[in-house]
């Protein structure tokens, strides 16, 4: 059986978007969203927060960026990469989301009505596991 690597989350942004641009001139978009869930401990039900990273690329990342605010709702499907540096000598890793495809989600907000597009846009990334650009410093 092949391997599979293919995650979706709905969350809240806990920042503005982040765009930065690689050596090459590529856009990518830094998300990073915080999403809830309800356990129960005992007697009592409590949220839990757990955050991700999220990684958007090209145009689509640019062309998103003024909608990706801080608390905005929105679905993100992508593939997991971890990343792996050094610093002060020692390893570190994340794993963050090659994000694919990402569709806001709530009510709507100003700059989607300006674009003709209610809640619900949806945008599909340019790179996919297969295309994948490998020039990522910046």
């Amino acid at each position: 059986m092949a391997d599979v690597n293919h995650v979706i989350i709905i969350g809240r942004l806990t920042r503005d978007c982040e765009l930065k641009y690689t050596n090459r001139g590529m856009a990518i978009a830094n998300l990073s969203l915080a999403v809830n869930r309800r356990i129960k401990k005992g007697d009592q039900w409590t949220d839990e927060v757990s955050f991700f990273e999220a990684n958007l690329w090209g145009k689509t990342a640019e062309g998103l960026k003024p909608y990706l605010l801080k608390g905005k709702q929105i679905a993100v499907e992508g593939e997991l990469k971890q990343e792996r540096w050094e610093q002060d000598g020692q390893s570190r890793s994340k794993v963050v989301i090659n994000a694919s495809n990402v569709q806001l989600l709530g009510g709507n907000d100003k700059p989607a009505q300006q674009r003709g597009q209610g809640s619900g846009y949806q945008a599909q990334a340019e790179y996919s596991a297969d295309n994948f650009p490998e020039d990522i410093p910046f």
